[in-house]
């Protein structure tokens, strides 16, 4: 062997030495998601913030989708003890720590025309400003949060007014305003894990569940119901959070990798979710023929949307001040953006 050849090959070495020990060095990232399939929302945008990082730092991200490391309660759990690095939550089950996060289950709150939406996301105050105060008392930061779709009604039987809801068992998240809301709605709230939801539609111990109509998909709920009633109450939103004590011990470049990160996949995700609803209902009328979809007009709208003045009052009951600015910031957000 040459001389020259021997040089060549000890640089080569020292160069795979060196990466092999950078490798070895970088730290990994955990990150929990509530859902379960890969094209789920959640699960799509922690795909994307994935990218972004290791794109741009030398840190690796462990993705947990939902059921992997327990329930919604679990997860979080673990990023507030640090055994997670990052969680995306849904309010809805931040509401009992945090109560004015419940505003996101007022019906009727946030804009349907789906522009309206993302660009109160983008710009909101309350978002942007109030809540992350908010979760960094209970450990968190609040990295970002983003609409997952409109939220349907699924039933074992039509429903054209709240009348139709007389009686019927309908699970609900463990989120106080949200009982509230389908209480208004006639509906006997009941709250249940998810894990628990298929098996008690399918032996009779619930007769409905809310969710965006990807999930109807992604989850098949649709093979044990009947109808999926769209009302236009509510856009599913939820929250990418960090352990703060985690994030705030992290270098500036670090901290700004992950907000980069974040500001990819949310222009991401908001993207990839506008078109999202009508292909899921038309997936789920396509594997169930005989499924009846119903989306209600602006008259069967009116005693529902009427309804949810109660729930408005009921959240101020319940965070009373606190709840009260959010709610009159959010009010204003929109009013900027509509």
């Amino acid at each position: 062997m040459t001389g020259r050849k021997s040089e060549i090959l000890g640089a080569v070495s020292a160069v795979a030495m060196l990466a092999v020990a950078t490798a070895a060095q970088a730290e990994t990232w955990r990150y929990a998601t509530e859902e379960a399939a890969a094209a789920d929302v959640q699960n799509v945008f922690a795909e994307k913030f994935k990218e972004e990082v290791e794109a741009n730092s030398d840190h690796v991200i462990q993705l947990f989708p939902f059921g992997t490391l327990g329930e919604s309660d679990d997860i979080m759990e673990q990023t507030k003890a640090g055994i997670l690095q990052f969680v995306d939550q849904s309010p809805g089950f931040t509401g009992a720590t945090i109560p004015e996060a419940q505003v996101f289950f007022v019906p009727y709150l946030l804009p349907q025309n789906n522009e309206d939406l993302v660009e109160f996301f983008r710009t909101s105050v309350a978002i942007n400003e109030m809540f992350p105060e908010l979760y960094a008392q209970q450990g968190l930061e609040l990295l970002t949060m983003f609409p997952e779709g409109e939220v349907c009604m699924t039933t074992q039987e039509p429903v054209h007014s709240p009348a139709d809801l007389d009686e019927v068992k309908f699970r609900v998240m463990t989120n106080p305003l949200l009982v509230q809301s389908y209480e208004a709605f006639g509906a006997v709230p009941t709250p249940l894990t998810w894990g628990e939801v298929y098996g008690a539609l399918q032996t009779g111990i619930i007769q409905g569940q809310e969710n965006p109509g990807f999930f109807l998909d992604s989850t098949k709920i649709y093979e044990v119901t009947d109808v999926i009633t769209c009302i236009g109450h509510n856009n599913f939103t939820t929250a990418v959070m960090a352990n703060k004590a985690f994030y705030d011990g992290l270098s500036e470049e670090d901290q700004q990798v992950i907000q980069n990160a974040t500001q990819a996949a949310f222009d991401y995700i908001v993207d990839y979710q506008a078109t999202l609803q009508e292909q899921a209902l038309a997936n789920i009328k396509e594997a169930k023929p005989d499924m009846e979809i119903n989306t209600l007009d602006a008259a069967e709208r009116q005693p529902f949307m009427d309804a949810a003045a109660e729930v408005e009052a009921t959240f101020i009951e319940m965070t009373g001040d606190g709840g009260q600015a959010i709610l009159d910031q959010m009010k204003a957000d929109l009013e900027a953006v509509q």
